[in-house]
């Protein structure tokens, strides 16, 4: 059996951080949230969404992964490739969405991913 993007990202998340795969809304039943077990910042969330709510002329529905870039050069420089836009669905800071349709490499997505899981994570306070 052939694995889904969005499960290959469950399995990671998983593996990884321990996450737990959240669904929190039941009027979206496919968004899921990957959270962080002590602040409960979200680091990473699924959703599905018509291409055309994504600004791309197809038809149908795209899975997506929101993910928090380090800071706005990054994600500006990240907005530029293929597979990554600006952040669906929220309006500040400097996520973006990766659509989950094979455009981004699965290493690049896991980077990304760990890049939003320290991006979000709890600051050390420097003496």
């Amino acid at each position: 059996m052939i694995k889904s993007l969005r499960e290959k990202i469950f399995e990671y998340v998983k593996e990884v951080y321990q996450s737990e795969i959240e669904y929190p809304w039941f009027r979206f039943p496919n968004y899921c949230v990957f959270r962080h077990k002590d602040n409960k910042k979200w680091y990473g969330i699924i959703m599905d969404v018509p291409y055309k709510k994504l600004g791309i002329d197809k038809d149908g529905v795209a899975d997506i992964l929101n993910v928090k870039a380090a800071d706005f050069m990054f994600k500006e420089f990240l907005i530029k490739q293929n597979g990554i836009i600006d952040g669906y669905h929220i309006a500040r800071g400097n996520w973006i969405s990766i659509l989950l349709d094979g455009s981004v490499e699965l290493k690049q997505i896991y980077d990304l991913l760990d890049q939003s899981f320290v991006a979000t994570g709890r600051k050390k306070k420097s003496n």
